[in-house]
């Protein structure tokens, strides 16, 4: 793995830009800028049937009006599929993976056996050492990863810390589906891999699937990036973000007139901080932003404040930058 940080952004073209993706972005644009590195865009479209070219144009649109730019071309993770199934095929061949032939109603019957005993759904690993000579007619094979079964993976991460996971809740988890497509589990590490990404920072609501991520990369036996998990942010009741909190797309701050630079001001002090310091430029955030400084406690949402940050950041701006910026806001009005 490479000495020069390497990190990634990587939305699913779902929706727009909302305010958690943004600060996501904006930890891992800071983070590469203030190490010297590079930021990489990935667009994770593998979802066909939500994914649209309409939500991708506004996330990039979104980026470039809060000034985070990325190196290269964005990736479509969806293009990469070919790739995905040849590290896949690879892994059976190497005997870290295998093909399991259940139907549904199998499936079903193993779900329904381990709720009748109050346990979470698990695979039962049937196939793990069967011939695939026995498959049954007529049933295409997907390929489950070989999870180690005993001790433990360990996630050592910069913002949650160490963080251990027991491998007997791992079970042999699916990482191409029967009918050729890669699940997003496996898609990741790969896409991670060759891209040459150093580090992942993303929401902590992915804390669980760094285990299962881990497991690919030891059987590919690549190096495992170093992962940072930020807290998730929450409205000022503490309730799950939703719209009434402030869960906008990021067009719609621009459309009610919020600065760029407030705005990333605002996000960069949710979850981190530097000092006393409220009111800080893009150049204070290169130089005094560092992940491993991020709290590992959800962050709350607070208009007022956001309010307050954008009257401080207009007051600083001559008269002239100011009507250019409200000129260029008027179409999004």
């Amino acid at each position: 793995m490479s000495d020069k940080v390497v990190t990634r952004f990587a939305p699913s073209p779902t929706g727009y830009l909302h305010i958690g993706g943004a600060r996501t972005a904006l930890f891992n644009w800071l983070y590469a800028k203030h190490t010297g590195g590079t930021m990489l865009l990935r667009i994770e479209d593998t979802d066909r049937e939500r994914s649209t070219e309409a939500a991708t144009a506004a996330i990039l649109d979104g980026l470039t009006w809060l000034g985070l730019s990325w190196d290269g071309d964005a990736v479509s993770q969806f293009e990469r599929a070919p790739r995905h199934r040849e590290v896949a095929e690879e892994l059976v061949r190497l005997g870290k993976a295998y093909y399991s032939y259940e139907t549904p109603a199998e499936l079903e019957a193993m779900r329904e056996a381990a709720r009748a005993k109050g346990l979470p759904p698990r695979y039962n690993g049937q196939w793990r050492d069967r011939d695939p000579s026995e498959a049954p007619a007529g049933v295409k094979g997907a390929i489950r990863i070989k999870a180690p079964t005993e001790g433990e993976t360990v996630v050592h991460d910069r913002v949650q810390g160490e963080v251990r996971f027991p491998n007997k809740d791992l079970d042999d988890f699916i990482i191409l589906r029967s009918d050729g497509n890669p699940t997003y589990m496996h898609a990741v590490v790969v896409d991670d891999h060759d891209m040459g990404v150093t580090h992942i920072i993303r929401g902590d609501d992915h804390l669980t699937n760094a285990a299962r991520q881990t497991v690919i990369y030891n059987a590919m036996g690549w190096a495992v990036p170093s992962m940072s998990h930020i807290p998730l942010i929450h409205g000022a009741d503490g309730a799950k973000l939703s719209k009434r909190h402030g869960a906008l797309g990021v067009e719609a701050y621009r459309a009610m007139g919020y600065l760029p630079e407030a705005l990333l001001n605002y996000l960069a002090r949710l979850g981190w901080s530097h000092g006393d310091d409220e009111v800080m430029s893009i150049e204070d955030m290169i130089a005094w932003f560092d992940i491993g400084d991020v709290n590992k406690g959800a962050a709350r949402f607070d208009f007022a404040k956001l309010e307050a940050l954008n009257g401080v950041h207009m007051r600083k701006m001559d008269d002239r930058a100011l009507f250019d910026i409200f000129v260029a806001t008027l179409p999004y009005l």
